[in-house]
């Protein structure tokens, strides 16, 4: 037998399939680390990984056919439909479905597949509706779906926790590879919406969202098992386990003052995430500059969010409530700079700090919860801060979309509002500790 004759072609082949393989084990052998195979951690990072793919490639097809492909006087009210279409479920998940999921006792791994399952149905309607109005309802009911989700992941974190890992490092981790899969999805779909149009975009995400409802499945059975949780609230400030006038438990003061910290950073995320391609139009000519401006601030946004997890998942906040305050102060101190310095390059500056401010929050106020709240407190409490900080972002979008499109203006509004925000939860945290301290002296 004559061998094959040794080409470029061959050992450049050869050569891929062995990087690919070498990736791939090492990708599997980071998802299993510290014992997370065994608790079942690693079927959840990949069911949120492949959640957050899912949800990048949908978040595709809507910016396209309601931002990108409009004509530039129709942009501002296309994206205000984009906010509402975006805003509305959460007028659904914060009072109806949040509670309801919060209070589910059994059938978590099925309710989580049921979402997958769900938005892989309203993704397929899209697919066929993504040129007239009924792409709306459906893009509707998958984003209803998505936050029901991240209310049933926040619940189940704590249940397939292993003994190896803290809250912090395996939200991180989860984190980490969201960012990862959220970025190649994005950049697959753009291309392929590009060479073959957004069905066949949408059809890749209904196949995403059909994986990630199979591998939900497959996480262990004591997912389903909720006895002796209690529920939480997240806005009353008392002792940490104090009945609240709602029927909830109190998390207490840190807790709720590290988490109205990491609101305000989640509102700035949003603000910016909105303000920024208006921005990016009103003050920059089209084509290569403007594309390369809004690829700058979306990158240097990228870049913050990717080091504070990073950071977040290898060190160890000592004080983790005064790490959210620094880094609700740094932010404010950006915008105000941004305010003072306007221009393209100091916005993509105030995108990176508000990424890495952001992230590092996230993972204080996880940090704060593992180390203040009782073990049957936390899933409710994780499923109940994460429903708020997505209002919160919201908000922010909602803010910016009604601001003019002069920069200043802009960022002296955010740099007044995160500034209003740190200093409302110092007033209030201090409250918090005074009626904490008179509590046993009158009960």
């Amino acid at each position: 037998m004559v061998p094959s004759k040794i080409t470029v072609t061959r050992v450049a082949a050869a050569r891929t399939r062995h990087l690919t393989s070498t990736a791939v084990r090492r990708i599997n052998a980071a998802s299993r680390a510290d014992g997370a195979g065994e608790s079942g951690l690693t079927g959840l990072i990949w069911t949120h990984a492949l959640n957050v793919a899912g949800d990048a490639l949908i978040a595709v097809s809507l910016a396209g056919t309601l931002f990108f492909t409009a004509a530039a006087g129709e942009q501002r009210s296309n994206v205000a439909l984009y906010l509402l279409v975006t805003m509305a479920p959460f007028a659904i998940v914060a009072p109806i479905i949040g509670p309801a999921l919060d209070r589910l006792q059994r059938g978590r791994r099925w309710a989580i597949a049921s979402t997958m399952a769900g938005r892989a149905l309203l993704a397929g309607i899209m697919a066929a509706n993504y040129d007239n109005f009924a792409l709306y309802p459906a893009a509707f009911g998958a984003l209803v779906l998505s936050k029901s989700y991240g209310v049933l992941k926040g619940a189940v974190v704590p249940r397939v926790l292993p003994g190896e890992l803290t809250l912090v490092t395996a939200n991180a981790r989860m984190s980490i590879f969201g960012l990862l899969t959220g970025g190649f999805a994005a950049g697959i779909g753009a291309g392929v919406a590009a060479v073959l149009g957004f069905g066949w975009e949408l059809g890749l995400t209904v196949a995403v969202f059909l994986a990630a409802g199979l591998v939900a499945l497959k996480l262990p059975e004591r997912v389903d098992h909720s006895e002796g949780e209690l529920p939480a609230s997240v806005l009353t400030i008392g002792l940490t386990g104090a009945l609240t006038s709602g029927g909830r438990r109190s998390l207490g003061t840190r807790v709720v003052t590290a988490l109205r910290g990491v609101a305000a950073l989640r509102g700035l995320g949003g603000f910016l995430t909105i303000f920024s391609p208006f921005l990016v139009q009103g003050t920059v000519e089209g084509g290569f500059e403007g594309t390369l401006a809004l690829g700058a601030i979306a990158g240097g946004a990228g870049l913050g969010s990717f080091t504070g997890t990073a950071i977040g998942a290898r060190t160890r906040l000592n004080n983790p409530d005064i790490v959210v305050l620094v880094m609700a102060g740094t932010a404010a101190l950006a915008c105000l700079i941004g305010a003072f310095a306007f221009s393209i390059p100091v916005v993509a500056g105030v995108a990176l700090v508000a990424g890495l401010t952001n992230s590092l929050g996230k993972h204080s106020l996880d940090a704060v919860i593992q180390r203040d709240v009782p073990e049957n407190l936390r899933p409710s409490a994780f499923a109940r801060s994460e429903t708020l900080l997505q209002i919160c972002w919201v908000i922010g979008g909602g803010i910016a979309i009604s601001l003019p499109l002069i920069g200043w203006v802009a960022f002296t509004v955010a740099a007044s509002l995160m500034a209003g925000g740190v200093g409302f939860t110092l007033l209030t945290a201090r409250k918090g500790r005074a009626a904490t301290a008179a509590a046993p002296a009158t009960g």
